[in-house]
């Protein structure tokens, strides 16, 4: 995460907007002692306006009536308004008052703001010990050799048997009450996150579904495609991998066994001796009634989206189906207008309906690739009579040299031929050097190449042999 990331979290991330608030103070505590404190949800809007009464009285009993002065239902407003998003309100079935639960973002400022608060024991043994756990999980159920799965389980079964064998001597180890209330508070501690993560999943539903109804309200395609758009959409839900963790979540829930198995081990965790008289503890054993609601509400949730997606369907279908019927009445309202007397000649053209046939015999047979062969020898020349000097015998000619020589000339005169020029700057290169005159007269404006007329060029090599060009006639102009 970047600057800008972090500036926009803050900018518009409600936990963020709910900490740096004037009324944190109030707001957090007021959370803690309707929410998270005792843990419920969807509380009814006048039990939560008599909670926040009760706090703002106890406030203004120590800062005086001037704190916070506005009512509790003003309050409650406010901190419900979309653009808080701190408190999310709305109807639930079967209730005729509004009721309101913490967003998301909401419980994360809560729990980070508890977690500031200076703890007399801190679990240190039972994290390390759950990370070996969780580490070793996921590397024994990543394992695809055999042979080391294998290891690993006989090796996991001597340690099984050794524990078995000793307890059956008697000797028995207990958990000191020091590590005994290390598993205990980072067991609570996990039960709470637990909780909020329930809340953060059916935010991200809502968010879904909130997205799918906005493709459909803006539709533009065919039905078909709509149906199988959100069909997708419904199996993405699904099929993510927050959507499979909390299904994975709810069959371990619902299954007997491991419910039973749970409910067990609750009871006797509740009656640990070193436990004894620790915090929260007599709530241990109720802990599965907490998570049930809260899985049960985002269940419900997914089954509403569902539901609100079928109804939308079904008045989109309701739309068309009205938009077809007016069409056909305006069709036999025309045509009894025209009954009397009617249109001579065609009065609506529509193509022809046709099908395009493709025969099985029409498509081309499999053909076969040739194979080319390639012969890859390599014949090696007898290069011993190759003179290797025409190698080191290269030049090039200099184009600015020759510029030079053209302007030079053209000084003197409007216009010069190039056997003008040749004439005042003998040949040196052959005709590598005629060949470079020509490419600057093609590059030029200020030069032409006359096809209809030609010119002789002679220049002398160093050895004082003559030779002969006869080439279409250039001329050079000075540029205006």
């Amino acid at each position: 995460m970047d600057f800008f990331a972090v500036r926009a979290l803050r900018e518009t991330h409600p936990g963020w907007s709910l900490l740096c608030a004037q009324t944190a103070p109030l707001a957090l505590g007021f959370f803690m002692a309707a929410f998270t404190g005792p843990n419920r949800r969807n509380v009814g809007r006048q039990e939560l306006v008599d909670t926040l009464e009760d706090v703002l009285f106890r406030i203004r009993e120590s800062l005086g009536d001037d704190a916070f002065p506005r009512r509790a239902s003003e309050y409650l407003d406010e901190w419900a308004n979309p653009e808080k998003a701190w408190l999310r309100k709305y109807y639930a079935e079967g209730r005729d008052e509004p009721v309101y639960d913490l967003t998301a973002s909401t419980e994360d400022a809560v729990r980070w703001v508890e977690s500031l608060e200076a703890r007399e024991f801190v679990a240190t043994q039972s994290r390390l010990t759950g990370i070996f756990a969780l580490l070793k999980a996921l590397v024994q159920g990543s394992e695809s050799d055999p042979e080391v799965r294998l290891a690993e389980l006989r090796a996991e079964r001597d340690r099984i048997d050794a524990e078995i064998d000793r307890v059956a001597r008697g000797d028995v180890r207990i958990m000191p009450s020091a590590e005994a209330m290390d598993h205990f508070q980072q067991l609570t501690g996990q039960a709470k996150e637990l909780l909020a993560d329930f809340r953060e999943v059916e935010q991200n539903f809502r968010t879904l579904d909130r997205q799918v109804r906005e493709r459909i309200a803006t539709w533009e395609g065919t039905q078909g495609e709509l149906l199988e758009d959100i069909f997708a959409n419904r199996q993405d839900i699904a099929g993510s991998l927050q959507g499979r963790t909390f299904q994975g979540l709810w069959d371990y829930l619902m299954s007997p066994g491991q419910r039973t198995e749970l409910l067990e081990m609750l009871e006797r965790a509740s009656q640990i001796e070193a436990l004894r008289g620790a915090s929260g503890l007599d709530a241990l054993a109720t802990m599965h009634q907490d998570w049930l609601p809260a899985v049960e509400q985002t269940q419900a949730t997914v089954r509403r989206l569902s539901q609100q997606m079928r109804r939308l369907l079904d008045d989109k279908v309701f739309l068309e189906n009205r938009r077809i019927i007016t069409l056909i009445r305006s069709i036999e309202a025309h045509a009894l207008a025209v009954r009397e007397d009617p249109p001579r000649g065609p009065v609506a053209e529509m193509p022809a309906q046709h099908v395009d046939v493709g025969l099985p015999f029409e498509r081309p047979l499999y053909s076969p690739t040739g194979r080319v062969p390639v012969d890859d020898a390599v014949e090696v020349a007898d290069d011993t009579a190759l003179d290797a000097e025409a190698l080191f015998g290269q030049f090039a000619v200099d184009r600015v040299r020759l510029r030079g020589q053209i302007d030079a000339v053209l000084e003197t005169a409007g216009q010069a031929s190039l056997a003008d020029i040749v004439d005042a700057y003998p040949i040196e290169q052959g005709l590598a050097e005629i060949v470079g005159y020509f490419q600057l007269a093609a590059e030029s404006t200020w030069a032409s190449v006359d096809s209809d007329q030609q010119q002789h060029l002679i220049w002398s090599l160093p050895g004082g042999e003559r030779r002969e060009a006869l080439v279409e006639r250039v001329i050079f102009v000075r540029p205006a």
